[in-house]
């Protein structure tokens, strides 16, 4: 099996492997970025340390995929309030003249295409290890970890770990993705010398992975059990109080554990390279959603003004409300999921068993050996307009029959979010944006959507057959 994985990992390694020209057009761009933001820092008054970090310091970055960070590291003297803003005033400066976008992790960094590569100017505290202020201040001193005990080979290992992860959609530490990281990256392959033996270490995964490369747990494991409650821990190297996997959803690990398993007993390269996704035609969606039998409720609605990270935050704190919603209100639910464009659109999808539900239910009371329950019970359903049936006993057990506030899921919803949602738990920014308006579509009345936004045209050719990519070559 081994010769298997080489016959597939070597031409990948080949291909994701920058050649000379086009790692000396990175590094001349790196350098000459690091001199535009000194330069910006200066004209503004700031004294900043600027530095390269991340992949392309490390050099584990993927051909044809590079991302620059650049670091500035400030004074401590600058408030955190006003770090975000001082930084991107220098960010804004350094990149003139390039596509801008504010982004957001601890505090606000700027991302700009610089000569066609994605460029990160992120702000940081010039601090002493261990006596962080900001989460970014750690960022130099992983590198110059990662620097000094990663040889060439290994370098390659982590390519090939970044390449599977990004071909199975588990790689990216951002709040819309929840994958790993590529420091993370970079010290499974530290730990586990190899892509192919950090593979086999998750895919024997049973409850829990811990990795202590420095080993600063030895013979205390108890206390880092009780330290960290996430399936997965990796203690960062420069500060044993931090789980470098903290930001893995469960959902990823968990499709990693399972897409590693899959690899390993049948290498394929679609692992690496997922084939392209072409959208259903209108004819063939209607068909699969009249096939399909279920409802999928498309609740639609405008542009939030919010940068990504935080907008995948609200989406995601809102869908979890509603699905909560959906369910309390004995609608079925089997699968549900935000999307946006990040711009114009964005949706929350429920595909339901039925949208609509019978307008009675039977609904169990106490037993009768539970005496004080039993009265509440009564009171409560006796002489109760939303009472049909009932009270009256049934093995032992008091039972009405209910009359449903809501059969059908589209009025749920409509009622619940026309004021915003607030009161179901809708997130801040997004009320704000249902409160103007928003629509709902089922099944085939998505087509509207459907036809006008190619994006939303593939996730949804995606989303509906529900199985990942990668699985095809299994």
């Amino acid at each position: 099996m081994q010769e298997k994985i080489e016959k597939v990992c070597t031409p990948v390694l080949k291909r994701i492997t920058p050649k000379t020209r086009e790692r000396a057009k990175i590094e001349a761009l790196a350098k000459k970025l690091e001199k535009k933001v000194v330069s910006a820092s200066k004209e503004l008054g700031v004294k900043a340390e600027v530095r390269v970090e991340g992949s392309v310091a490390r050099d584990t970055w993927l051909s044809g995929d590079p991302d620059i960070d650049v670091f500035m590291r400030v004074s401590t003297t600058i408030s955190r309030k006003s770090l975000g803003g001082i930084c991107l005033k220098i960010a804004r400066k350094a990149t003139e003249g390039s596509k801008q976008i504010e982004r957001f992790a601890e505090h606000p960094y700027l991302e700009a295409i610089v000569d066609d590569v994605r460029v990160n100017i992120v702000p940081c505290y010039k601090v002493k290890r261990g006596e962080w202020i900001s989460a970014t201040d750690r960022t130099p001193f992983h590198t110059d970890y990662v620097k000094k005990r990663l040889n060439a080979q290994m370098r390659g290992e982590v390519r090939l770990l970044k390449k599977f992860m990004k071909g199975t959609d588990t790689y990216g530490a951002e709040i819309k993705i929840g994958g790993f990281s590529g420091y993370l990256c970079e010290l499974l392959i530290l730990h586990f010398k190899s892509f192919t033996s950090t593979l086999e270490a998750f895919a024997q995964h049973k409850q829990r992975i811990v990795i202590d490369i420095e080993n600063y747990y030895k013979k205390r494991e108890n206390e880092l059990q009780l330290l960290f409650k996430e399936p997965l821990i990796i203690v960062d190297p420069v500060d044993k109080g931090r789980n470098v996997a903290s930001a893995v959803q469960p959902q990823k690990l968990y499709t990693f554990i399972a897409a590693a398993r899959t690899f390993l007993k049948n290498p394929d390269i679609n692992f690496f390279y997922p084939p392209e996704t072409t959208a259903l035609t209108v004819k063939e969606l209607k068909q699969k959603l009249h096939k399909r039998g279920s409802a999928i409720i498309f609740l639609t609605f405008g542009k939030v003004d919010a940068v990504p990270d935080i907008l995948w935050g609200q989406l995601y704190k809102s869908q979890r409300s509603l699905h909560k919603l959906i369910q309390l209100n004995d609608f079925n639910i089997l699968r549900d999921i935000s999307w946006s464009d990040e711009k114009a659109l964005n949706m929350f999808i429920f595909e339901i068993e039925q949208r609509f539900l019978p307008p009675i239910k039977k609904h169990l009371g106490p037993p009768l050996e539970k005496e004080h329950e039993c009265e509440r019970f009564l009171m409560k359903h006796l002489n109760n307009l939303g009472t049909v049936s009932g009270p009256y006993i049934e093995d032992g057990r008091w039972v009405v029959e209910l009359r449903r506030k809501y059969t059908d899921v589209v009025a749920l919803l409509s009622e619940k979010l026309k004021d915003g949602g607030r009161n179901a738990g809708v997130a801040k920014q997004i009320s704000q944006v249902l409160r103007k308006g928003f629509k709902i579509f089922v099944n085939n009345e998505s087509i509207e959507v459907y036809k006008k936004n190619s994006e939303f045209a593939k996730f949804l050719t995606e989303f509906l057959p529900g199985k990942p990519k990668w699985l095809e070559a299994a």
